[in-house]
């Protein structure tokens, strides 16, 4: 390698959103975390599945804890990407937030810092789109959702509107806690976040 060539080479890499890294790290709460599944069975695992299937080289990191907030993921993300050094992050947080009924500026002010985070790491972001139960009355359901739509509007940011997508039929594709989507449910999931990751992993 001449050393014009090195010298480029470097500077790519100092590029910000350039990675030359193929790990996928996963940050989310109990739907990517297998909560009342077998191991093994959640959409992150049949995601590994699938890159594998597919010969796509890459690796799927899955950070996800049970009752994550967008606060405890931001308090965690910096050393994620530092040691994973992932090319995507895919972010699946805020329903906890939305849940508990947190203050939805300071929820989209956590998503907007980890997005910020990994940019500038050279990450890009897959955000997944969350919806909260009606009964929290229509204004907060509608501006939580809104939410995810005006912070994918970041340059390198890539929304999937709504990760429980076609699950609509509660009986059949969730656990008795009316929550957390069953096993069944987890293929359906997977197909929600592969239409937009897909482009991203070419």
């Amino acid at each position: 390698m001449c050393r014009l060539t090195l010298v480029f080479w470097l500077m790519a890499l100092a590029v910000p959103g350039y990675s030359a890294s193929k790990n996928l790290l996963v940050l989310g709460d109990s739907l990517s975390a297998e909560y009342g599944l077998t191991r093994g069975t959640g959409w992150v695992s049949l995601l590994q599945q699938r890159l594998v299937e597919g010969n796509h080289g890459a690796t799927v990191i899955n950070a996800s804890i049970s009752g994550e907030t967008t606060a405890g993921g931001k308090t965690r993300l910096p050393d994620l990407l530092k040691q994973h050094r992932p090319a995507i992050l895919i972010l699946e947080l805020g329903g906890n937030d939305g849940l508990r009924g947190l203050s939805l500026p300071a929820t989209q002010a956590n998503l907007s810092d980890m997005i910020g985070i990994a940019k500038a790491a050279g990450t890009r972001v897959l955000l997944l789109g969350m919806q909260v139960p009606p009964n929290y009355g229509p204004d907060y359901s509608r501006r939580f959702a809104a939410m995810y739509r005006q912070l994918a509007q970041a340059p390198g940011v890539t929304l999937v509107p709504f990760l429980l997508a076609g699950l609509d039929d509660t009986d059949k594709f969730f656990q008795p806690d009316r929550i957390h989507p069953n096993q069944r449910a987890q293929a359906i999931m997977l197909d929600n976040v592969w239409s937009r990751l897909k482009p991203l992993l070419k």
